[in-house]
């Protein structure tokens, strides 16, 4: 499996923001989304192969009993299913954070946090018509989404870049034809320092109040800033 990195931080993001949390990144993905915070796991991947039994011994290392597989996109890494399955064997919390392109298959799961891709992802001429092209076809699969709500315990989590990109939000939850909680759904802003992210939240946070989502913040950016590791 391919490994970009593995580390011990505190989880910054979504239900479980504050938990410190092991975080298995895999490198790889087949998507290429044009704001995307871990390029050397997506747009350029990096890393080395690791085995179940490397990852897992790295896992232990650490204190935590929450570990997050995270990419990337973990759910294309070979044999995750295989991976996953022990680390809940060994009574871990597992979280995937998956934008939800790939049916899960039964995979073992504690909490499926999905982020599904809007319009605002795609990517721009740094890539050519071909994957521009894949990236539109595969950003959005309600279906496979729809398979993660209802075999997990779940979190919606949506990249906001302008209040529009809410309309296109709940468009998306209408075709998943599921009832869904408002606070399942997370209306995180796009940014990778703080003053973009604080640049949108205030009128993001407006927006949840609004209309019942919950708002997601950074932690991490907060506490560490944007660097690997954290």
């Amino acid at each position: 499996m391919l490994i970009a990195e593995i580390f011990h931080s505190i989880q910054g993001e979504g239900r479980l923001t504050g938990v410190p949390s092991v975080f298995v990144r895999t490198s790889g993905c087949n998507l290429r989304c044009n704001w995307c915070d871990t390029p050397y796991a997506s747009w350029n991947p990096e890393g080395k192969p690791w085995s179940h039994a490397e990852i897992i011994a790295e896992v232990e290392r650490h204190p935590s009993r929450h570990v997050v597989l995270t990419g990337g996109e973990p759910m294309i890494a070979k044999d995750v299913a295989g991976l996953a399955a022990a680390l809940r064997d060994l009574g871990y919390h597992l979280t995937i954070e998956t934008a939800g392109t790939v049916a899960p298959d039964g995979i073992a799961c504690d909490l499926a946090s999905l982020s599904p891709k809007l319009l605002n992802s795609a990517p721009d001429a740094r890539l050519g018509p071909a994957w521009r092209k894949k990236h539109e076809a595969l950003r959005w699969q309600p279906d496979v989404v729809r398979a993660w709500l209802e075999h997990y315990d779940y979190q919606l989590k949506f990249v906001i870049t302008q209040p529009t990109d809410v309309d296109e939000v709940e468009g998306m939850l209408g075709r998943l034809k599921a009832d869904i909680p408002r606070d399942r759904v997370l209306l995180m802003p796009e940014g990778v320092t703080l003053e973009q992210i604080r640049a949108r939240a205030g009128w993001l946070g407006e927006l949840c109040k609004a209309r019942g989502y919950r708002y997601a913040h950074r932690l991490h950016l907060e506490l560490y800033g944007n660097k690997r590791g954290t």
